[in-house]
């Protein structure tokens, strides 16, 4: 067991004062027996109503309305989690099936449609073709089949950070041969939907224990892919991961769209608007005497 202290803090900065309609937060893990909530704290530099729900998916949401007006909006969230890792590698799997098609029971599938259906075209088949090209024995087990993808991106593509929003397709990360964590995780997403495969966009934090990690230092995304046996397993593209202890799940959604830490509405005309975020994530005791 590890306990983390994570500090996440969202600036916009406006041209002009505004004022602000709701603003949705996806920034605290769910208790789980993988994650458990020690201290939280959320601060904003406006007064405002706060409401924590949880969304279709399970989802911690909290809804804040920012209250008056102002030229610029901080939200700061401080967790202190333990983590308790599961190895990939401890499992057991006594169907591991194969690599096409896997195989849910019925009372699975009723639950998983909805992440196996892509939400992306593929008109010039870009995709197919890439996939394609990672198919091997038709009798590969899944994990096998899962771990290999997982290596291939990491390995194939460039990592370039990019602090505009959004995610590029798969055929764009496919053609430009670079991204960032958030297209490599929708790439794997999306290939392993077309092979009948569960998969989510997870998003959340991912710590950096000595040796440097890709998407250290902001928010992260990874794919999560059902697997019967073995339930729900993370695997993160962008490093080369499975099952890590050092990643830190916040949220896990159908598309990328879904999974913002922050949105909101502004009312009023900003003029030059600046986004600023910085995320901390580390071993309680070393952050407590960097303080």
């Amino acid at each position: 067991m590890a306990r983390l202290g994570i500090l996440h803090e969202t600036r916009y900065s406006y041209a002009r004062p505004v004022s602000f309609g709701a603003h949705r937060l996806l920034i605290r893990p769910r208790d789980s027996h993988a994650i458990r909530i020690s201290e939280a704290s959320l601060q904003t530099s406006l007064p405002g109503e706060t409401r924590w729900t949880y969304d279709a998916a399970g989802n911690c949401v909290c809804w804040f309305t920012p209250q008056g007006q102002a030229d610029s909006l901080t939200i700061t969230s401080r967790l202190v989690i333990d983590r308790f890792p599961a190895p990939l590698t401890s499992l057991h799997v006594d169907d591991p099936h194969t690599v096409s098609p896997i195989v849910y029971t019925r009372e699975d599938r009723a639950v998983l449609n909805p992440f196996i259906v892509p939400a992306t075209e593929d008109e010039d088949r870009v995709l197919l073709r890439w996939l394609r090209g990672q198919m091997e024995r038709p009798d590969e087990p899944a994990l096998d089949f899962l771990l290999r993808m997982n290596r291939t991106i990491h390995d194939q593509f460039d990592y370039v950070p990019r602090e505009e929003a959004g995610v590029q397709t798969p055929a764009e990360t496919i053609a430009q041969g670079s991204g960032t964590c958030r297209d490599f995780a929708w790439l794997m997403v999306e290939a392993l939907r077309r092979l009948g495969y569960a998969a989510v966009f997870a998003t959340g934090y991912v710590h950096s224990p000595g040796a440097a990690v890709r998407g250290a230092g902001s928010t992260h995304a990874w794919c999560e892919v059902f697997l019967p046996d073995l339930g729900w397993t993370e695997f993160d593209p962008t490093n080369g991961l499975a099952e890590s202890p050092d990643l830190i799940r916040v949220a896990a959604t159908r598309t990328p769209g879904e999974a913002r830490p922050v949105s909101g509405t502004i009312i009023g005309e900003p003029g030059e608007t600046h986004l600023d975020v910085r995320v901390e994530v580390g071993l309680l005791d070393a952050l407590e005497a960097a303080a």
